[in-house]
């Protein structure tokens, strides 16, 4: 698909997505006047469905009129009704004298207040706010959100459409699907369009995954995970096991099976099923065929996902289609590429934007280019520059920012801050662009100081968003400098000191209720425990399960007549004995071998599996997804409220050929007993079926009402935590945050909002931050970085622009905006690399005199290129096995020359090869158990390191280099370093694939520092080692080739090849050589303290310690210790690394290729050093006492039965043994051959001596 000059698309505006493509979809979109509206029709259009929505305010007024039914009402109805008249729960719904509303009903006291709440509709009838002691009014503007967010009454029109996806979208038969193309050069024709599209475009990358994975299950229903090709996510033996009656909503519990799977799953580590994920389930008969129901995950608790069957708690998306039949079971899909919580409640903020004013429209919709300032200004342009501008608080603490800023100033700002600083505090749309190093986050946190400085106790606070948590946190952490009071809405932090306190759940938590009147509140809760009463009581029948259902609950669902129920009791009377027999429970001696009990279905082998491969960098992932979670403030994902079980497994054994016609003709006879007794398992089969749907249909129209007090609850809470935070002058939440709390935020009328990383968010993300109140909107990013994240990947580019941000076409535009130029980050030869996309960049003093990497010689930056081919893991994803192997061989280089673990960062465009690189990093001997940062690019825009190790991975023969043709994944790859960064790829390959990198790699040779070999030098030679294979890093201990021939300080020789650390950080292996008092040898290792005597057969008592006393690191301690088997060197080198690894003995020889070598050395990785030497230290005193035993037994020997010859002297030096093998386990096997309690090792190799 070509797109215009323009960048607008086609010129034919007529695009759709094709449903029968064979991969990938297709697209229609229509032109920008698409629709009806012009300015004038716009505003018509939002008065009819403002005036339809009244419409139908007033029309539910007149119907609740009718009070709902009263549950004690209804069941005593029900329990006291004639046996000759039947009545159902829907006749019992009907009856207007049962009311819901009896205040002297006796509610449950354990039912939970704290929930993240579900929206819904209000309910029609709610008390004035007299259970409120306060003087402080309520505030109406939440309330008022939400009456306007009511929708059109045209569900046909895109702000009619429901929240969650219908079942229509998943399943439809629609050929094609129309969508307006995305205008990205010019003016919009009206705001009402510009929205239009952006929420279309967004809901399409929202629900289209879930839509292409059953489509794909709907064509090949027996699918595996593994053959899918649209990455789908299949549980089968889906059976519904409970609800639970949350403050949110009804959740519908459910049972799966990880058949399909074929692996068990690490569900801690796992993004399967997280809240707020779209689910789509069928009948496992139907498959897609004619039903689905669609459902949002409610909570994971992972003590319910562990066991077996794993549980999950859903919200189906409309009560209307909730189910209840625990019986019957269902397959349930999802789509792994999307998460449909980040969509959702966007999408509902930019219909709700379609009744607002939309501030700045005419600049972010009609593009007008003449930008003005604030309006509050303009009121009071006065503002303390003293902490942005002066390096000592003189002259500008009351400056007109608008008539009078300051040319020349003492500041920390340069001047390209300085001017992006004057930007952001008179432009009510202000937009700084920030390319790497260049201090945008410190320009933000200094503007955002002026503006608090400047804020009067009366006004609004000023609301901070971003992307990620991570960016969040780091902003939110330098506010605290000046105004610690700032709030954080949304727990998912790792900073439990200074951002975790602050979050609005642990202020709510450690503070007394505020003084606010919350509308009706206690009567909103009086008619939750109500109607929860009700519909529990409801369920009765199906929650029991230890009988089927009885026939006097058929008899009042007018499912038989009277005469048969009194037909079946008076048969099951005698059968049954009459002090056993129960009255309507004579179904079971009626059914006799036709009663079965259904069992959902879960195969053994579904839980004999292996582990589900973890994705690396979840391994060390243990939280929750707070932002959507159930307690959405950091809690356990688990759902609190009355939990009603579903147990109904008992049905009929049906027989063949037996259809409803049939069944309906058998029960025209009055007597049921004179039904043939084969077809009984068919009646109750099918009376069971229909009084199960009465009993739904029921339910769903109670739970209706249900979701309007859950809305209820929902607006009352927000009541509350709208008073906790008016007072506060900054909060802070994430983007994904801002849409789900708008309606909070907006009741709070802020005027300023700041967006970090706003280049990185999707247009419709940063609209939503439009609020009602808005003069001042603050955009900074980097459009030339990472771009917005789309499911969809058809969505992106030409016509649709979807991952283009509103920063990148405003820019676009020539909107004005502001250009940081001088960088702080990277040492200037590094920066050069970013000259093809940063032409002006220029460096701070600060990089210019950075320290040398040890060990390279001061080549601080160098690609190595090679040819070694690329490779497919299982999730299609790219690795390359040689080049791995080669990064880690590097890492371990590193540190040996003193680099700390915690400054090298392994980057790489594929997940297949950071799993290889970390792979590699944890079976290498010398790293094993240190903590290493291997990452994905795009994970890692915002962050740096002081050194940057680059994976490239690709090279193939069609010389395709995929993501790294990507100009925004490249600029943020090159930038992260400090002072050292090392490339490794195919360099020819890239030359001739693209321009970027043609132009990149023209820097690498100028002057030369790129090449086929990788060079390293010799700290202490000055050497220069050219390296051009993994296998060449074995050679080498961290130094050049040489031999080391230095004396350790015990005395022995260093039989290592050059090393960098120095050799009292080694420990010494060989047989030590101290003679003692007593006139013997030591009998002991050289490392081992005290030495040992062998004339002390008794009483030993000595510890073992490493040469010198080396202290045992701890967590924080700046040590690192290497392990090496083909050396005999054990040391202990100043890396600052977090614990001890392995160790190196000083005996020479070659590296050990055999993993079972390494194997008696896992009590160094486990335990550090010092468990290893106690370990040792026995083997060689026992060996010591065995061997002098053994002298004694000989001595006595030949005094009582020799003649008298002597033997071996008691000061005979034990002869030194003759080592043949390499490493320890050769020293020790050689060491305690001779003696008997080592024979059984010696024989079995595969054994551990510090096992014995």
């Amino acid at each position: 698909m070509h797109s215009s000059p323009n960048g607008t698309g086609p010129s034919g505006r007529n695009h759709s997505r094709h449903q029968n493509a064979p991969r990938g979809p297709r697209y229609t979109t229509t032109p920008y006047d698409c629709t009806h509206y012009g300015e004038d029709a716009e505003q018509r259009h939002s008065k009819e469905l403002r005036d339809s929505r009244n419409s139908s305010k007033m029309a539910a007024g007149e119907t609740s009129g009718a009070t709902p039914d009263n549950l004690i009402s209804a069941l005593q109805k029900w329990s006291d009704h004639p046996k000759g008249q039947s009545i159902s729960p829907k006749a019992i719904l009907n009856d207007k004298n049962v009311s819901l509303l009896d205040e002297n009903i006796e509610m449950h006291h354990n039912l939970p207040e704290k929930f993240p709440q579900r929206q819904g509709q209000r309910v029609t009838e709610i008390l004035p706010d007299t259970d409120a002691k306060s003087s402080v009014h309520v505030n109406r503007a939440i309330r008022d959100y939400f009456d306007e967010s009511a929708k059109a009454s045209d569900q046909t029109s895109w702000v009619g459409k429901s929240e969650i996806p219908t079942a229509k979208e998943i399943i439809g038969e629609a050929r094609e699907i129309v969508l307006q193309e995305n205008k990205m050069f010019g003016a919009w024709e009206t705001r009402a369009d510009y929205l239009q599209t952006q929420y279309e475009l967004l809901r399409e990358d929202a629900v289209s995954p879930l839509r292409e994975v059953v489509e794909e299950l709907k064509n090949k229903p027996g699918l595996m995970e593994v053959d899918s090709r649209e990455s789908a996510a299949i549980y089968e033996n889906v059976y519904i096991t409970g609800l639970t009656f949350a403050n949110n909503g009804i959740a519908i519990r459910v049972s799966f099976s990880l058949r399909r799977i074929q692996k068990k799953v690490r569900w801690i580590q796992s993004k399967r099923l997280r809240t707020g994920s779209i689910v789509a389930l069928t009948p496992a008969d139907d498959m897609f065929k004619s039903l689905c129901r669609v459902a949002v995950v409610a909570a994971r608790p992972l003590e319910g996902l562990q066991q077996i069957p794993p549980c999950i708690d859903l919200f189906f998306s409309s009560a209307k289609e909730i189910e209840l039949d625990p019986q019957r079971e269902w397959v349930m899909v999802e789509a792994k590429e999307a998460y449909f919580e980040s969509y959702r409640h966007t999408l509902l903020a930019l219909q709700k934007m379609t009744f607002e004013r939309f501030p700045l429209a005419e600049h972010l919709v009609k593009i007008e280019k003449d930008i003005q300032s604030p309006a509050y200004t303009e009121n009071q342009p006065c503002m303390d520059l003293s902490h942005a501008l002066a390096l000592e608080e003189t002259d500008y603490c009351n400056i007109d920012v608008l008539s009078d800023w300051p040319e020349h100033h003492g500041t920390g700002l340069d001047q390209s801050q300085s001017e992006a600083l004057r930007r952001i505090l008179t432009k009510r749309l202000a937009i700084v662009q920030g390319p790497p190093g260049t201090g945008k986050t410190h320009t933000s946190v200094t503007a955002l100081q002026v503006l608090v400085g400047s804020t009067k106790t009366t006004d609004p606070p000023i609301v901070i968003a971003a992307q990620t948590n991570h960016a969040l946190d780091q902003l939110l952490r330098l506010v605290s400098l000046f105004e610690p009071g700032f709030i954080r809405i949304g727990s998912r932090t790792t900073d439990n000191v200074i951002i975790k306190p602050r979050t609005l759940y642990e202020v709510r938590e450690g503070s007394s209720r505020p003084n606010v009147a919350v509308g009706g509140r206690m009567h909103i809760k009086r008619q939750k425990k109500e109607i929860t009463k009700f519909l529990n009581s409801l369920l009765n029948p199906v929650k029991e399960g230890k009988e089927p259902l009885p026939f006097d609950f058929f008899l009042r669902l007018n499912l038989i007549t009277n005469e048969q129920y009194e037909s079946l009791e008076r048969g099951a009377a005698d059968w049954v004995s009459n002090d056993k027999f129960k009255k309507g429970q004579g179904i079971t001696p009626w059914l006799g071998k036709s009663l079965v009990l259904k069992k959902p279905r879960i195969s053994p082998q579904d839980y004999g599996l292996e582990y589900e491969e973890v994705d690396p960098e979840f391994e060390q992932l243990d939280e929750v997804e707070a932002e959507s979670g159930p307690i959405g403030d950091g809690k356990f994902e688990v759902l609190r409220g009355v939990w009603c079980p579903l147990n109904d497994h008992f049905t009929g054994r049906k027989k063949s050929g037996t259809n409803d016609e049939r069944i309906k003709k058998l029960l025209e006879c009055e007597d049921l007993w004179q039904i043939p007794e084969v077809y009984r398992g068919s009646v109750y089969d099918y009376l069971h079926r229909k009084a199960l749907e009465d009993l739904t249909e029921t339910f769903r129209s109670k739970a209706v009402d249900y979701d309007r007090i859950a809305r209820e609850l929902k607006i009352n809470k927000w009541e509350v935590d709208a008073a906790y935070l008016r007072d506060t002058r900054v909060i802070g939440m994430t983007l994904t945050g801002l849409s789900k709390n708008r309606g909070l935020i907006a009741s709070l009328k802020p005027r300023v909002v700041l967006i970090e990383e706003a280049a990185e968010s999707l247009e419709a993300h940063v609209t939503a931050a439009c609020f009602d109140s808005l003069e001042h909107l603050i955009l900074v990013g980097d459009h030339q970085q990472l771009q917005g994240h789309c499911s969809v990947k058809d969505l992106e580019g030409p016509p649709f622009y979807l991952n283009v941000s509103m920063f990148q076409r405003l820019v676009q535009n020539d909107m004005a905006f502001s250009r940081l130029k001088q960088q702080r980050r990277m040492i200037p030869e590094i920066r050069q690399l970013l000259t093809p996309i940063y032409e002006d960049l220029t460096d701070h003093p600060c990089v210019l005199d950075r320290e040398p990497i040890n060990g390279m010689g001061n080549v601080n930056m160098f690609f190595f290129s090679h040819e070694w081919p690329e490779s497919n893991d299982n999730a299609a994803s790219k690795y390359n096995k040689s080049e791995a192997d080669m990064i880690v061989g590097l890492v371990d280089y590193l540190l040996l020359n003193g680099t700390a673990a915690r400054d090298v960062t392994v980057l790489t465009f594929y997940n297949g090869q950071r799993k290889a690189i970390l792979s590699g990093l944890r079976i290498h001997p010398n790293l094993t158990g240190l903590d290493f940062n291997v990452a994905t690019v795009d994970s890692y825009q915002g962050e740096e390191n002081e050194i940057v190790i680059l994976s490239l991975v690709r090279n193939n023969v069609r010389g395709n280099i995929g993501f790294l043709s990507a100009e925004n994944r490249v600029c943020v790859s090159l930038s992260r370093a400090r002072r050292g960064f090392y490339v490794f790829g195919h360099g020819g390959m890239l030359l001739n694939a693209s321009p970027l990198w043609k132009k990149v790699i023209r820097v690498f040779t100028d002057p030369p520092r790129i090449g086929v070999t990788f060079p390293l030098t010799c700290t202490r030679h000055n050497q220069v080692t050219e390296l051009q294979d993994p296998s060449e890093w074995d050679e080498l201990m961290g130094g050049c080739q040489e031999r080391c021939v230095d004396t350790l300080p015990c005395g022995h020789a260093c039989t290592s090849t050059c090393h960098p650390y120095e050799h009292d950080m080694v420990i010494c292996h060989n047989r030590c050589i101290r003679k003692l008092e007593c006139g013997h040898v030591c009998e002991a290792l050289c490392f081992v303290e005290p030495c040992v005597c062998p004339c002390t057969t008794s009483g030993l008592t000595v510890t073992a310690k490493s040469a010198w006393e080396t202290p045992l690191p701890s967590q924080h301690s700046p040590t690192y210790q290497a392990h090496d088997m083909r050396k005999g060197t054990h040391l202990i080198t100043d890396s600052r690394s977090t614990s001890l690894s392995n160790s190196i003995s000083s005996n020479g020889g070659q590296r050990s290729s055999s993993m079972n070598a390494s194997q008696a050395y896992v009590a160094y990785a486990n335990g550090g050093y010092q468990d290893s030497d106690a370990a040792l230290h026995a083997v060689a005193v026992e060996a010591a006492a065995e061997m002098a035993q053994r002298r004694l037994d000989e001595e006595m020997e030949q005094a009582l039965f020799g003649d008298g010859t002597a033997t071996a002297t008691d000061n005979e030096p034990v002869p030194t043994p003759h080592f043949e093998g390499n490493g320890h386990r050769a020293v020790y096997t050689e060491l305690f051959k001779s003696t008997l309690p080592y024979e059984n090792a010696v024989s079995n190799p595969q054994r551990s001596l510090l096992d014995m």
